[in-house]
């Protein structure tokens, strides 16, 4: 929140999630597993049939509302209880509704048309929804067939990290449990990541090979952030399976490793004992179910584009500096001492990472003030290098921040104008229109400013043009809520100046009648200008 003081007028202009002009920059990158679910349901229910589960991802597109397929897990054979490897990367905007739709198909045949194989249920979320529950972790129930219960579906989240490095592995067994009555075992791997929790995500699985107890599986790559995202010391469990044809496979044993472990490379550290917990407990003699040997490792850097989350053109300003620096150059002229304490919110701060939904941009809590307008544009460039943006997009905090100040200044000396600019929808909708109740009594005003091609239902309810805000059967006393969408005020024929002026006039607009309309209420009347210097005057 960019707090703009403005002398007699106090102009607050919050700035919050930093996207560029013309493109939409994802703040991160969000892995979504499909964890494990319950099918309690199937439409064939002899004891013969099986159950070939598959889920489908689907996102609702932002204008249209219509609904597209994002991707597919693999199947998994013959099972009701299925873990999957593969996963869903999806860029995560913090400042828009991301709205999910799992549906979950029994596979019955070879076609690719989804709508050909057996519906077992479906569950709607949103990304959000996921990324907030506890641990990363939403259990939801699966829906869509009336009159069944149809299962659980389990959703996890994990914030990817940056490496962007590429692991290859080899791996070999020896003298593992022989597990099948007429032959030998037909052994696999499976690699799970931990979590912060305790509990273990699945990322890698081996081919079979059959009929051996001393397998050599081929080689294989994984992003180094799937095996660890990125923490080298995390725990990496391997399990150790003979497969079954119907699906029910014999646990051989497991044992535990890390990244850093295995970049070590093949020596006598990298072979780990093979370890069955229900056999060591039964059996005093048991010694191990075998042994697995990494025969080779490295690691190769995946090279992409540069890009950064918060780019800055060297041709012309993003649309949150453009959208300030229009605005605050015209009602800076009603500050005396040009002095603007600037704030950002929806961050993630150094060194320790805490959320914060009001930081000072330059980095000094105690004197936030930046001088000037072209002083806050340089603190706010300044922020992009230090901060991780991150949500969710909480507006009340900035609102109750500026009605702090305004409170204590009610006698009609001094005018706050808080400015927030920001590219999608509010997380604490609720909270925030409790806020705007309270602050209307204030002398205060709040102008958004929205940036990117997100929809701005909120905020146009926040307007209060057609309907005055309320919250818990209150109404607003005063409509003090002017929006606008910087999409409209983008000059096609590349005339920036003409564009931002007209921004600048809508959005200011409304604050002289809203400045009188506070000073009616109260009895306030202009006080005698100075003849001495008639251009100091108070409002």
């Amino acid at each position: 929140m960019d707090l703009l003081r403005l002398g007699s007028v106090e102009m607050m202009a919050s700035i919050g999630e930093f996207d560029p002009l013309n493109t939409r920059v994802p703040a991160t990158k969000i892995e979504v597993t499909v964890s494990s679910f319950s099918i309690f349901y199937l439409f064939h229910t002899s004891p013969l049939s099986l159950c070939l589960p598959v889920v489908v991802l689907y996102v609702q597109a932002v204008g249209t509302k219509e609904w597209r397929e994002f991707g597919r897990t693999e199947v998994i054979d013959n099972t009701r209880n299925p873990d999957f490897v593969r996963k869903f990367v999806l860029d995560f905007f913090f400042e828009e509704k991301q709205n999910l739709r799992f549906d979950v198909y029994n596979v019955d045949s070879r076609s690719c048309n989804i709508s050909k194989h057996d519906f077992l249920g479906q569950t709607f979320c949103t990304l959000g929804e996921i990324i907030g529950s506890a641990g990363g972790r939403l259990e939801r129930t699966l829906s869509g067939i009336p009159g069944k219960k149809c299962g659980v579906i389990i959703l996890t989240a994990e914030e990817l990290s940056n490496c962007r490095d590429i692991a290859t592995m080899q791996l070999c067994a020896n003298k593992l449990d022989k597990k099948d009555f007429f032959g030998k075992s037909d052994p696999f791997l499976v690699f799970y990541r931990s979590n912060e929790d305790g509990t273990f995500t699945i990322c890698h699985k081996t081919e079979v090979i059959k009929n051996t107890l001393n397998p050599v599986w081929q080689s294989f790559t994984i992003p180094v952030r799937a095996l660890c995202n990125g923490d080298y010391d995390r725990t990496v469990k391997v399990d150790v399976y003979d497969w079954d044809r119907d699906g029910s496979h014999d646990f051989i044993g497991e044992f535990t490793t890390s990244y850093r472990e295995l970049s070590r490379g093949q020596n006598q550290f990298n072979v780990y004992e093979v370890l069955n917990p229900k056999k060591k407990g039964k059996k005093k003699k048991y010694i191990n179910s075998g042994t697995v040997t990494l025969l080779s490792f490295k690691v190769e850097s995946e090279y992409t584009f540069p890009t950064s989350l918060h780019y800055m053109s060297p041709y012309q300003m993003n649309a949150y500096a453009m959208a300030l620096k229009a605005v605050g150059e015209i009602i800076q002229d009603y500050d005396s001492d040009k002095l603007f304490p600037a704030y950002g919110f929806g961050a993630k701060l150094p060194p320790d990472g805490k959320i914060s939904h009001a930081f000072p941009l330059n980095g000094d809590g105690e004197h936030p003030n930046c001088v000037g307008i072209e002083g806050v544009l340089e603190a706010y460039f300044q922020s992009l290098r230090t901060v991780q943006l991150y949500g969710p997009t909480n507006f009340a905090p900035v609102i109750n921040k500026v009605a702090n100040c305004a409170s204590e200044i009610t006698d009609g000396s001094q005018y706050f104008v808080l400015l927030m600019i920001t590219d999608g929808v509010i997380s604490d909708m609720v909270q925030t229109k409790e806020a705007v109740v309270n602050a209307a009594s204030l002398p205060m005003s709040v102008i958004i400013v929205g940036v990117g091609p997100a929809e701005f239902d909120a905020m146009e309810e926040l307007d209060g043009d057609e309907v005055r805000v309320s919250s818990r059967g209150r109404l607003a006393e005063r409509d003090i809520v002017q929006f606008v969408p910087f999409r409209d005020y983008i000059d096609r024929s590349g005339n920036q100046v003409l564009s931002m002026a007209r921004l600048a006039k809508d959005v200011l607009a409304e604050i002289p009648d809203q400045l009188l309309s506070f000073m009616k209420s109260r009895g306030i009347e202009p006080r005698p200008s100075m003849s001495s210097s008639p251009l100091h005057r108070h409002i």
